[in-house]
C-alpha cells in the first residue's frame, strides 16, 4: 500500500501508525532517506491494501475510524485533501486493510505460472520482500530467487530440484507468506518472534529451480513448447510425464555438479533420460549453472536443498564437512523427526558440491514419504514437519 508524506510525518510516524516495524518499512523503502523525506513522496506500508468505503447517510469519518478500530489519521493519511465536515452520499474513500491471512491457499497443481503469481502477489503487499533472476531455464523460464532480511547472515533454501518434486515448491511459498505475516503482525511461530531473525539474517529462496520439469509434469508434453517431440520421444512416447525428474533436456540437475561427477557419471545412463542422466559433462544445464553461480555470489552459512521422499536429511560430503554440521542436523532432525544421515553412496548432487566447495553446511532434505510425486494430501503434514526446519534455518 502506497501512502504519500505530509509536512512532518516520518517512517516512524508511520510504523506507530500502521502497527508495523520501523525495521519493516525502512527495508519496504529502499531509495528513501528517512532523515530528508519530502512533502508528496510516495512510501511503501507493507502487510495492508486499500478497501473501498462508499459514504452511507449518517457516516463521519470519526465514526468510520472507530467501526475500524483505527486512528482516524490513517483515513487523513490514505484520503489526501479529504474535506470530513463535507461528506457526500455515495463518495468513495479509501480505508486501509491489514492483511492477516495468508494468500497462498491454492497448493495442489503448482505451475510454475502459479508460483510467480503469488509471488508477484506478496511482493506487492510485502515489498521488503527482494526478487532477482538468477538465470533461466532452458525454455527461457525465469529462475526467481527471493530475499528476505536485513541482516549478514546469508541463508539459502530451495526446492524442485527434480520436477516429480514439485510439491517442495509450495511448502516453501507457504513458510515464505507464514513468515511475512508472522512479520507484520507482531505474531509469533512455534513460539518464536521471527523479527530478530529477520534483522540478524537474510534468507535467500528459490522456490523451483527445474521450471520447464515441474510444467511438464503437472501439464504434459505440451508444456514442453519446442521441446515436445523430443520428451515424448525420450518418454518412449507416454503421454504420463509423472515420474519425469529432470530438466526439459532430459539432464537429472541434482547429478549436475563437479563433485564426484565422474562417479556418478560411470553408473547412470550415458544419454538424456527422464531420470538420472547427469548430462555430457558437470555444469552443461542453465538451470544448474544458475545455482552454482548463485553459491558462489552468497557466503551462504547453512544450505537446504528440499527434495522428496523419506523422511532424512543428508548432510557429510567426503568428510569436508565443517563440525557445525553436525549440531545443527541434529536440530533438524529434532524439530521434524527426520532421520539424520551423514553419508551416502550418491555423488555430483548440489549439496555435496557446496560442501566440498566452501566446507560450510549442507543439507538434503527428502521431504515426506511414499511414491514421487507425493499427493498433495500430505502437503499439511510435511509442512508442519519441514516448518521446523525452516525456522530452525533461521536461528541456528
Amino acid at each position: 500500500m502506497i501512502v504519500i508524506v505530509r509536512q512532518g510525518d516520518s517512517l516512524w510516524d508511520y510504523s506507530q501508525l500502521f502497527g508495523i516495524p520501523l525495521t519493516l518499512i525502512v527495508a519496504s523503502n529502499k531509495q528513501v532517506n528517512p532523515n530528508q523525506m519530502m512533502i508528496g513522496q510516495q512510501i511503501a506500508i507493507p502487510g495492508y491494501e486499500l478497501q473501498t468505503h462508499t459514504i452511507q447517510s449518517g457516516d463521519t469519518l470519526w465514526g468510520i475510524a472507530q467501526t475500524n478500530q483505527m486512528p482516524i489519521d490513517l483515513l487523513y493519511l490514505v484520503n489526501p485533501g479529504i474535506q470530513p465536515m463535507a461528506l457526500q452520499i455515495g463518495q468513495n474513500i479509501n480505508i486501509p486493510r491489514r492483511i492477516t491471512n495468508s494468500i497462498i491457499s491454492d497448493v495442489d497443481h503448482y505451475t510454475y505460472d502459479k508460483m510467480r503469481a503469488d509471488i508477484q502477489r506478496l511482493r506487492n503487499l510485502y515489498p521488503f520482500m527482494d526478487q532477482q533472476i538468477i538465470g533461466n531455464s532452458v525454455l527461457n523460464k525465469d529462475i526467481i530467487e527471493l530475499r528476505i532480511g536485513t541482516g549478514t547472515r546469508q541463508k539459502h533454501i530451495n526446492g524442485s530440484f527434480h520436477a516429480t518434486e514439485w510439491i517442495t515448491t509450495p511448502i516453501i511459498m507457504k513458510f515464505l507468506n507464514d513468515y511475512v505475516l508472522a512479520l507484520t503482525n507482531s505474531q509469533q511461530i512455534r513460539g518464536l518472534n521471527l523479527l530478530p531473525f529477520f534483522e540478524s539474517n537474510t534468507l535467500s529462496l528459490v522456490p523451483m529451480v527445474n521450471p520447464d520439469g515441474v510444467d511438464l509434469v503437472l501439464d504434459g508434453a505440451d508444456a514442453a513448447g519446442s521441446k515436445r517431440d523430443f520428451v515424448l520421444s525420450i518418454n518412449d512416447g507416454n503421454t504420463d510425464f509423472s515420474e519425469w525428474k529432470a530438466n526439459i533436456n532430459g539432464v537429472d540437475l541434482n547429478n549436475q555438479y563437479p563433485a564426484l561427477w565422474e562417479t556418478e557419471a560411470d553408473r547412470k545412463p550415458t544419454s538424456p533420460q527422464p531420470r538420472d542422466f547427469p548430462g555430457y559433462q558437470p555444469l552443461s544445464e542453465p538451470e544448474a549453472i544458475a545455482m552454482a553461480n548463485l553459491a558462489q555470489q552468497w557466503p551462504f552459512e547453512i544450505l537446504n536443498a528440499f527434495h522428496t521422499q523419506g523422511q532424512e536429511i543428508y548432510w557429510g560430503f567426503q568428510g569436508l564437512e565443517p563440525p557445525q554440521s553436525e549440531t545443527i542436523v541434529e536440530e533438524f532432525s529434532r524439530v521434524s523427526g527426520y532421520e539424520a544421515i551423514q553419508y551416502v553412496d550418491s555423488y555430483a548432487g548440489y549439496k555435496d558440491w557446496f560442501i566440498q566447495e566452501f566446507q560450510r553446511p549442507g543439507y538434503t532434505v527428502e521431504l515426506g514419504i511414499g511414491v514421487n510425486p507425493l499427493p498433495i494430501s500430505q502437503f499439511d503434514e510435511i509442512y508442519e514437519d519441514t516448518l521446523g526446519i525452516m525456522l530452525a534455518t533461521l536461528y541456528m
